[in-house]
């Protein structure tokens, strides 16, 4: 029987693994080409794993909720044509002296870690509860006994620990036991720090208790690790955006008729934010340990509210570089993926600034929370028509206007008030200094 191994493909460079969140397709069922065969999720975005090839499915290695590494094997497909995929095995050559002694070695190094890493932790899947590899490598890398595993209560299926499960037990762990390691002398250990934690709320009969769900639960975790991680400072500014108001509202009949897309105000606004950018280079950043990374690339994350209430962010590459048109043809093409859950890993990877419109909802501003591993987040606040002092050659006078509050978020560790306030001044200049005769 001619067999093909269906592997998780690579999601973009900073996924490492997917949950199965359901199998589309069941043993003995035939696919075809470019068909789905399961679905799965990531800490980014839910995805399909397509097939490669036609045939039968014979065999799922995973169950739902199982976490797997991009690479591994997923399920087996006969694919019914005689070839079977065989992995290419090197050449046999004659062994020397040197070469055994060599390989002795390697099996002696081999053999050491091995015990080693026993003795620091051997944990295992019982006849009542499975775990994971994930769980089981996590177990080992922080010391955790299989007596512990078993008492980790688990939140995925049939009460199985999942990855978030030793994560949280990790986390909240009093005192965590010491690992096995040689040494020459005895050091001695800090007190071990308790953490607080809040206290359980006390819900009656009549409260409706709602479970999160598993998109909210990620958000909230990335959002308590953000403000953890950065120190968030924010800057306030208000930009005058009449020009911006009555151009649009000129051309965008005649956008839509010549370019088969709605002009709407956020690709205006991403525009203005990728200039500021390319002004203020070091705001394009990320921090690592005590080094900071400047990227290449401005990639504008734009925030996108879901159907749900959830959150998701999709990244336009390479911003800088598009004309108007360009910019809004992709901002509408994210925002239609997102809200109908089409969106492709590789669109939610690689943001180096976010920008979040708040204005949506009727907020006039707001201070939102960094999304790592960026340094700054940009939030657009309802447009308004106020009375305003406009300045003239002839004196100055009160007129209507249309303006918005610009919140500008960043990290306080690697971006000082300065270069904070100059680069929001600079969105405001570029939205303040509007072609209003601007050709489409």
């Amino acid at each position: 029987m001619a067999k093909f191994e269906l592997k998780l493909p690579k999601m973009g460079e900073s996924v490492a693994e997917a949950t199965i969140t359901s199998w589309l397709k069941e043993v003995g069922d035939t696919i075809e080409v470019d068909e789905a065969v399961l679905e799965i999720a990531t800490d980014k975005v839910d995805s399909e794993v397509m097939c490669e090839v036609e045939g039968i499915l014979t065999e799922k290695l995973f169950d739902i909720n199982e976490v797997v590494q991009v690479g591994q094997t997923i399920a087996i497909i006969d694919t019914q044509n005689g070839e079977e995929v065989v992995t290419p095995v090197a050449q046999e050559t004659p062994e020397t002296e040197e070469s055994i002694e060599a390989e002795e070695s390697i099996q002696q190094a081999e053999d050491v870690v091995s015990k080693a890493v026993e003795t620091v932790s051997s944990v295992s899947s019982t006849g009542e509860r499975f775990y994971s590899p994930l769980v089981k490598n996590i177990a080992k890398e922080e010391g955790i006994s299989q007596q512990e595993l078993d008492a980790i209560s688990g939140s995925g299926k049939d009460g199985r620990v999942t990855k978030n499960d030793i994560l949280d037990y990790i986390e909240n762990r009093i005192g965590k036991p010491q690992q096995q390691k040689p040494v020459q002398q005895t050091i001695s250990q800090p007190e071990p720090v308790i953490k607080h934690q809040a206290a359980p709320v006390i819900s009656s009969g009549e409260d409706e208790i709602i479970e999160m769900t598993r998109m909210g639960k990620l958000i909230a975790h990335h959002m308590v690790e953000s403000i953890q991680t950065s120190a968030h400072v924010q800057s306030f500014i208000e930009a005058d955006v009449t020009k911006i108001w009555n151009w649009r509202q000129k051309v965008k009949d005649q956008f839509l008729k010549q370019e088969g897309e709605n002009l709407t105000f956020t690709p205006i606004f991403m525009e203005a934010v990728a200039k500021a950018l390319r002004d203020f280079p070091m705001l394009n950043i990320s921090v690592q340990g005590d080094k900071i990374i400047k990227k290449k690339n401005i990639n504008l994350g734009m925030a996108t509210a879901l159907a749900d209430g959830n959150l998701i962010v999709p990244v336009i590459k390479n911003a800088d570089q598009l004309n108007l048109v360009g910019m809004t043809k992709k901002v509408n093409d994210l925002a239609n993926r997102a809200r109908l859950n089409k969106l492709n890993p590789d669109d939610v990877q690689g943001g180096t600034y976010t920008v979040t419109n708040v204005g949506t909802f009727g907020s006039i501003m707001g201070t939102p929370i960094i999304n790592q591993p960026q340094v700054g987040i940009l939030a657009l606040g309802a447009i308004r028509k106020v009375p305003a002092v406009i300045e003239t050659f002839e004196g100055d006078f009160i007129g209507i206007r249309y303006r918005m509050f610009m919140s500008h978020s960043y990290d306080h560790r690697v971006v000082n008030g300065a270069l904070g306030g100059q680069f929001v001044k600079a969105v405001k200049d570029y939205l303040e200094a509007w072609d209003s005769n601007r050709e489409i």
